[in-house]
């Protein structure tokens, strides 16, 4: 950890709401307890514990989903996790999550992601761009006021859940294309993947892809192969997980070149992955395909991408030279513009005296 954490970091997998500090849904549940939306002694011992299993993962995604159903809320969290990745050198982020609609409080999807792009805005920690490079808008953080501030690119990703209905999916893909202006870079699918039919999700996804937005898959979370050899043909720009793969499907992802996204400790926790040691990073790693680390829900799986990347290097016997290059290789697979490539190269570059 002493040269990992000060190494420079990219994330490609996080979801904002699995990513809640703890003491930030500490005090919101306390909140909801007061006001009886919630028995609060119910909740309070599994956001304290850091070791989870996986009932209690998925107790604490349902208190979550009622957390995170105000303005305020999801400005608030936002902020607080860009400035989380930010203070462990992650110099880029691609952040997702699904645009929700809750009519009691007058949400839409649209007024959901502008509490997110509030979040992004209110950021005064750290200097941070979430803008496309295209844009004519600008809302730089750069008054660093002679102090040496660390820096993040921050891109968005609207997430369809897998419990969305074809038009509802639509209208997330139009809403990442009107928002593009604030850094909505692509769409991902995600949910539990034993819901939905890969079908149903398809016009939307073809049409952002019409579109020219980036598309990453949770793909291979359960055992389904003709959903898997689906999605692997509609060719996405990223795929996220792939634990239950065949022999077939490796073949046909290499063949594609299609990034994939890693999560250790969530495919552990989760029990995806029975045991580290057979983990799929390592036979992706060899044959040289491209693959990212990430958090997938670092608050949920009270990690951090550092610790990932620390796993990886104890699991897999990674040298510190292999970790940087492993590092430094997620840069091709963002969806960022090529100005920001170039920007984070220099960033990595300038920092490669230190790991190589």
């Amino acid at each position: 950890m002493e040269w990992i954490n000060p190494m420079p970091k990219i994330e490609l997998h996080a979801h904002l709401n699995g990513s809640i500090r703890d003491s930030t849904l500490l005090e919101l549940g306390r909140v909801l307890g007061e006001k009886g939306v919630i028995v609060f002694s119910d909740v309070e011992d599994v956001i304290r514990k850091n070791d989870r299993s996986l009932p209690e993962v998925f107790k604490l995604f349902d208190l979550i989903h009622v957390i995170t159903t105000d303005h305020q809320t999801v400005t608030r969290i936002t902020r607080e996790v860009v400035e989380d990745f930010a203070l462990e050198n992650v110099v880029y982020l691609e952040l997702r999550t699904t645009p929700k609609r809750n009519d009691s409080i007058g949400m839409s999807k649209r007024s959901y992601m502008e509490a997110v792009i509030e979040g992004l805005r209110s950021i005064s920690k750290v200097d941070i761009d979430f803008v496309t490079a295209s844009s004519n808008f600008q809302e730089p953080h750069n008054a660093c006021d002679g102090i040496q501030r660390k820096k993040i690119y921050v891109r968005l990703l609207l997430s369809i859940d897998r419990r969305e209905t074809t038009e509802s999916a639509i209208e997330t893909v139009k809403l990442a294309l009107e928002m593009r202006n604030v850094g909505v870079v692509g769409i991902d699918l995600s949910g539990n993947p034993l819901v939905g039919e890969w079908s149903t999700f398809l016009p939307a996804l073809q049409m952002a892809k019409d579109n020219d937005l980036h598309i990453t898959l949770h793909c291979g979370e359960v055992p389904n192969p003709k959903e898997i050899q689906s999605m692997l043909d509609f060719k996405p720009h990223r795929i996220g997980h792939a634990c239950f793969f065949k022999d077939d499907d490796w073949e046909k992802l290499k063949l594609f070149k299609i990034p994939v996204e890693i999560c250790l400790s969530s495919n552990i926790i989760t029990k995806s992955i029975s045991s580290i040691d057979i983990h799929h990073f390592a036979d992706l790693y060899n044959a040289k395909h491209p693959l990212i680390i990430c958090t997938d829900d670092f608050g949920v799986f009270s990690t951090t991408l550092s610790n990932e990347y620390a796993l990886a290097v104890r699991s897999f016997g990674l040298s510190k030279r292999e970790t940087f290059a492993l590092a430094r290789s997620a840069i091709e697979a963002t969806f960022a513009d090529d100005e920001v490539k170039q920007q984070l190269m220099l960033r990595f570059d300038s920092a490669s005296p230190e790991f190589v």
